[in-house]
């Protein structure tokens, strides 16, 4: 594989202006197909599988023309003091409200007078009116919308307190200036990492036109699809923190090359050949971790990890083609000015083969440093950092999760008010009421689906926390009903998840009886059934992505042992990251400090999506880190000497990287968009666990106490397994290089380099496991 990157990088140096032209091109098309598109879909969450999306696929058969997918709104009025919604007064200006909101869009489908539908509560102080559009949330009109805010503004104007909810005033999530801070955070970081403007600005250009590519196409393709608004935004986070991370890797390499010597071609064609073999192998683990999604079948979750996986793809072409054309239009500019005034000359093959540890007591630096003190002190440093994370994870076991309403919009919306105002006036349930499709097309003889409608409705009424079942509504063919129940307590609760259990099981033996089959659905039905899929998705994703990943390391490395201790480092990291959304989302711990407006549970989707994520990402620190220690320790090395090597290389950048994606993904906390928020924290946290106390001090820790045995591989298993020649092994003996190259200045390490395909020299194996 170096060898095909190495002439790929020195292919796209020479044919700069083509490459460039090709990437300019690509990013034109996809701007004109976004351009050009249709509006985005609506959030939607198909689930197939699950009795909720089955009762929904029935209610479309055998209730058409419904209009599922239409927005809707209830403007809910209540009564001043004293007052009720029966007064003369009050009820002439619901009529006027209400004829407003009929009369004030040609989108409007039907507005439900409260007077006709009997939707007052009890005490007669509350009304609301449901409107039904014929169109979706996200292509209703501001003019619509404009109305329907108008016709609440003239209830308010007759001393009604009038507040709307439901999805029909949702807009598309905003990130504000937060994203564009985490962007000149990472511009900062290149500029201090590189010392050169030219060199600090090519991965974050490189990194815009990636996304912009990605993103473009998923907008081209958004309506076609059905790809929400929600899979763009994540593939912007992700896509911008791995498209910087993949070219400062091997613009660190380029630099490198040309302070040892090299022609800028030629610095190139090994920079994309040896730094390129890691970015390759850690941009699969991203991408196997994003792909792997689909096994959870869930749609909406799928089409975010499959955008996803392709903006990843994308990065990794620009940092393999795009990155070396613009090198070779940079020119020496990417050094900074002292090593452009002082080349350093060509290594001779003697110095080439000189031992890294001679260098090491040389040239120490802060990654020198700190790994001889993790070395010194590898069981402290271990138990630290596991009692740590564990603290940190403590609130994950009491992870709750949910799906998005009203209740969980911030206290000063409309759409909260109004949820309030429904729960006070008509119960806590009243917000999340339950659907119940009654279908009576295979009734026993003698049965029907009226006489099976009333025996549910009379037994589920009978079941604890209920507080109104509604008559059953038939179809025209009377062989379907629908009855709605209302639970008494609020939709998020533990009691109306087992209200929704009861219903099931009492449903299940009435079908016994007569054959007429009873559905449960809505929302609070399809958050339990979403819950309960994603519980059971967890161990078979888990158990695929951390199999596919653990045998492409076993590849990468070599070894047993130290892809185990990346994927044990791993769940330590993303659970300690789960119980820090816990503590923030959840339990209100520094919620002003993060722009948390409303506690709640966590979105239902969010923690498996953070997990794929998050473990392609901490794949990736521990390919650039901890390739270059084995590379070290194939080379003759002890295998203290190799960690403190594969540190003195690859720490600065390492550590550059995961600030960039730190700072990227808190970028995203400031988005209006509950989950987009959550994600962006969850992820900037973890990577800030993986990345410092993981990668940085976990693995050094594990690695001075395995010593030799960490690069361990049964020799059946070194002849089975490929030889991919990702540390360039190959790549120098080609080209004549002996024993391999240094990385030159300690900022160029991206973790690649030289090694032994096949494992440790078996006469350095003799030698004691000394630090």
């Amino acid at each position: 594989m170096a060898t095909f990157l190495y002439k790929l990088g020195r292919f796209a140096f020479r044919r700069r202006r083509f490459v460039a032209l090709i990437w300019v091109a690509l990013l034109a098309v996809a701007g004109v197909g976004a351009a050009t598109a249709a509006a985005p879909a609506a959030d939607s969450f198909s689930i197939p599988g699950t009795e909720a999306q089955r009762a929904f696929d029935l209610l479309d058969q055998r209730f058409p023309g419904t209009n599922a997918d239409g927005a809707t709104a209830r403007v809910v009025f209540k009564a001043p003091a004293g007052e009720t919604m029966k007064d003369p007064a009050n009820k002439a200006a619901v009529e006027r409200t209400v004829h407003a909101l009929q009369s004030g869009s040609s989108q409007v489908d039907r507005v439900a007078d409260p007077y006709a539908a009997k939707t007052l509560s009890r005490d007669g102080r509350t009304a609301y009116a449901q409107v039904s559009y014929k169109v979706t949330g996200f292509e209703l009109t501001d003019a619509s919308k404009d109305a329907l805010e108008d016709a609440a503004k003239d209830g308010r104007d007759a001393g009604l307190t009038v507040e709307t909810g439901g999805n029909a005033l949702q807009a598309m999530p905003e990130t504000g200036a937060t994203e564009v801070i985490g962007i000149v955070i990472s511009a900062v970081v290149l500029v201090i990492t590189f010392g050169a403007l030219i060199a600090a600005g090519l991965p974050l250009l490189t990194a815009l036109i990636g996304v912009g590519i990605g993103v473009s196409t998923i907008t081209a393709l958004s309506s076609t699809l059905d790809l929400s608004s929600t899979t763009s935004t994540l593939a912007t986070m992700i896509g911008l923190a791995v498209g910087i991370d993949y070219a400062l890797f091997i613009v660190s390499r380029y630099r490198a090359e040309i302070t040892e010597g090299r022609e800028r071609e030629e610095a190139a064609g090994r920079a994309v050949g040896t730094a390129g073999s890691a970015v390759v192998f850690a941009g699969l683990t991203v991408v196997i971790a994003l792909v792997g999604l689909t096994v959870v079948n869930i749609p909406m979750l799928t089409k975010m990890g499959l955008a996803a996986a392709g903006t990843v793809v994308i990065a990794v072409l620009i940092a393999l083609t795009l990155i070396p054309a613009l090198l070779g239009f940079a020119g020496a500019r990417v050094l900074p000015r002292k090593a452009r005034r002082t080349p350093k000359s060509p290594k001779s093959p003697k110095e080439a083969r000189k031992p890294e540890s001679a260098s090491i007591t040389e040239r120490p630096n802060m990654g020198t440093r700190w790994a001889r003190f993790v070395l010194r002190r590898p069981v402290a440093v271990l138990l630290a950092g596991v009692v740590g994370l564990g603290v940190v994870a403590i609130p994950a076991a009491s992870l709750e999760l949910g799906l998005p309403d009203d209740g969980s919009q911030p206290t000063h919306t409309t759409q909260r008010k109004a949820y309030d105002l429904l729960s006070d006036g008509f119960g806590p349930g009243f917000n999340g009421p339950l659907m119940l499709v009654v279908d009576g097309r295979d009734a026993h003889d003698g049965q029907s689906a009226k006489s099976a409608a009333a025996r549910v409705a009379k037994e589920v009424g009978k079941l604890d926390d209920v507080a109104v079942v509604t008559p059953p509504t038939f179809n025209k063919a009377g062989d379907t009903a629908l009855l709605n129940v209302v639970p008494k307590s609020k939709p998020s609760s533990v009691e109306t998840e087992d209200l929704v259990h009861g219903i099931r099981s009492t449903a299940h033996g009435i079908a016994t009886d007569t054959g007429a089959k009873t559905l449960v659905t809505g929302t609070t039905a399809m958050n339990v059934d979403v819950s309960q899929k994603l519980n059971d998705a967890l161990v078979p994703y888990l158990a695929l992505v951390v199999g596919l990943a653990f045998l492409l390391l076993m590849v990468v490395f070599r070894s047993v042992l130290v892809p185990l201790k990346a994927a044990l480092g791993f769940l330590l990291s993303v659970v300690a990251a789960l119980g820090a959304v816990v503590a923030v989302f959840q339990w209100g711990w520094l919620a002003d400090v993060f722009g948390v407006e409303q506690t709640g549970p966590i979105m239902s989707m969010m923690p498996i999506f953070m997990v794929g994520v998050v473990f392609g990402l901490a794949m990736d620190y521990e390919v650039f880190l901890v390739t270059r220690m084995r590379e070290a320790f194939v080379h003759g090395e002890r295998p203290g000497e190799a960690v403190v090597t594969g540190f003195r290389h690859g720490a600065r950048v390492v550590t550059a990287a995961a600030v960039i994606m730190i700072s990227v993904f808190a970028g995203f906390i400031g988005s209006s968009d509950s989950m987009i928020k959550m994600i962006g924290f969850g992820l900037a946290v973890a990577v800030f666990f993986d990345a410092f106390l993981v990668r940085m001090a976990l693995v050094p820790a594990v690695l001075a106490l395995l010593g030799r045995s960490a690069w361990w591989l049964p020799r059946w298993l070194q002849k089975v397994l490929p030889n991919v020649d990702v540390e360039g092994e190959g790549l120098c003996t080609q080209l004549g290089d002996g024993d391999g190259d240094g990385d030159g200045d300690g900022d160029g390490g991206s973790g690649t380099g030289t090694g032994s395909a096949d494992g440790p020299d078996p006469s350095a194996a003799r030698e004691p496991a000394r630090v």
